[in-house]
């Protein structure tokens, strides 16, 4: 297909990305993929696209994009003001955007990552079976840049299906509670320092990335000391790096580390983290089986 969309505002970080690259780990080579996967999903479903196609995930400050042939888009994740053409726009709803008009995705309300999808799909070129951006890598697209250039995909024939009454949507979080299962290397931790997991009150900085939730409070005591040998590190371990404070691994995460996790959150779980803004209250619970 033509090309279908010049980038007029990137915003602050505008990244193209699909259900990821899974199976590469042992080359070194992290998922990546949507942050907040139900986000992603939605708007997919919304547009009648397969799941696997690739919608572009905003961060924050969202995007501008001049559409260059006809097409329909939706925007979901972190509610956000939406204009096609210097008109407002439904959030959450698929709309009709005509060629040369400009689809603006606004700094987001609440939570802190909007997905932009279209009908089709963006048509990146794939790597290793996947279109995700993964900033730690390199691989896939470059983040979004002003004048970038992205090609659409053939939208299924028949077009969007029928807008539902109601779509599944979970709001941003007021304060995030993530469920934890111990281990691996929970036994590196004093008694004390386990129970500072549970009970310690958290706050996400602002050094978060796609790479990791960074966390701001108190230290976790550890009872020994020095560093383990490299070993796999999988999405949603907690490591504790030497000056003690968690950081909760994200799609962009590094295969294998040397610091101790002291427990993974379920992958499940994490659509919420991709949402909390700096500053945003955190507390861990035990995982219920």
């Amino acid at each position: 297909m033509a090309d279908g969309l010049e980038t007029l505002r990137p915003g602050a970080l505008t990244t193209v990305q699909d259900l990821g690259r899974a199976g590469h780990a042992h080359l070194g080579v992290p998922r990546s993929g949507a942050l907040d996967m139900a986000a992603h999903r939605l708007a997919n479903r919304l547009l009648g696209n397969p799941e696997t196609a690739a919608t572009l995930e905003t961060t924050l400050t969202g995007c501008a994009v001049r559409v260059l042939r006809p097409t329909v888009a939706v925007v979901t994740g972190a509610p956000c003001p939406v204009t096609v053409a210097g008109r407002p726009a439904p959030w959450g709803q698929p709309v009709r955007v005509p060629a040369g008009a400009v689809l603006d995705v606004g700094t987001a309300t609440h939570g802190v990552r909007s997905y932009l999808g279209f009908a089709g799909g963006v048509d990146a070129d794939p790597v290793l079976g996947s279109r995700a951006t993964d900033l730690l890598s390199g691989l896939g697209p470059q983040p979004l840049a002003a004048g970038t250039v992205l090609r659409l995909g053939e939208p299924q024939a028949g077009g969007p299906p029928p807008v539902p009454d109601a779509a599944p949507w979970v709001a941003p979080p007021r304060e995030l509670v993530l469920p934890v299962v111990a281990g691996p290397r929970d036994d590196w931790f004093t008694a004390e320092g386990l129970r500072t997991l549970l009970t310690g009150r958290y706050r996400v900085s602002a050094a978060s990335n796609r790479i990791g939730l960074r966390l701001e409070g108190p230290a976790l005591a550890r009872a020994r000391e020095g560093e383990l040998p490299s070993e796999g590190m999988p999405l949603g371990a907690i490591q504790v790096p030497p000056e003690g404070r968690p950081v909760i691994f994200l799609a962009d995460h590094p295969t294998t580390g040397g610091y101790p996790v002291i427990g993974v959150v379920p992958p499940a779980a994490l659509d919420a983290a991709a949402q909390a803004p700096p500053g945003t209250p955190v507390r861990f619970a035990p995982a219920t089986p």
